[in-house]
């Protein structure tokens, strides 16, 4: 599996296979025949929310890597054909931020390595739940969903009442 990040504005190699433009903002002045893209996924960019939110900022990054892994979620379909893609071939995540550390393109790389890795060598929690991955529904495991806040464990419902 060969998957890279590349800058939006550092020109396109041979080397880079096919290239996926991965945000939702078209990069400033740069053209469509420059970029050299095989496709523009911004099903896969942060939502407009999440990326104002965030605005680059290093001290919000751990929230918005987890806020953006848990939208990455609807789009399995998406994330699967690319890894699939990588396979037979080298694939490159086009991205314009200035950070790349702090970009959703290292989210995303990060994302599609582990799911590529073998469910066996992931690291797991204490719950025996890959890390990142879902937590078992109630009543299957030792996870409790907490009581709603404005219901004391002493109060009736109105559907209880005498």
């Amino acid at each position: 599996m060969t998957i890279r990040t590349k800058r939006a504005y550092a020109p396109p190699a041979p080397s880079d296979g096919k290239r996926y433009l991965i945000d939702r903002l078209w990069p400033r002045g740069v053209t469509r025949a420059r970029l050299a893209l095989e496709e523009w996924l911004r099903e896969l960019a942060p939502s407009d929310g999440l990326r104002a939110w965030f605005g680059h900022a290093p001290e919000k990054y751990p929230a918005f890597r987890r806020r953006y892994r848990a939208e990455l979620r609807h789009h399995t379909e998406i994330l699967a054909r690319i890894l699939q893609e990588s396979r037979s071939g080298t694939v490159t995540l086009i991205y314009a931020a200035r950070d790349s550390d702090l970009s959703n393109a290292s989210v995303l790389h990060e994302l599609l390595e582990e799911m590529e890795e073998p469910s066996s060598a992931r690291p797991r929690g204490r719950t025996g739940i890959p890390r990142g991955g879902r937590r078992p529904p109630t009543g299957t495991g030792s996870f409790r969903a907490p009581r709603h806040a404005s219901r004391a464990p002493h109060a009736r419902s109105p559907r209880e009442a005498p």
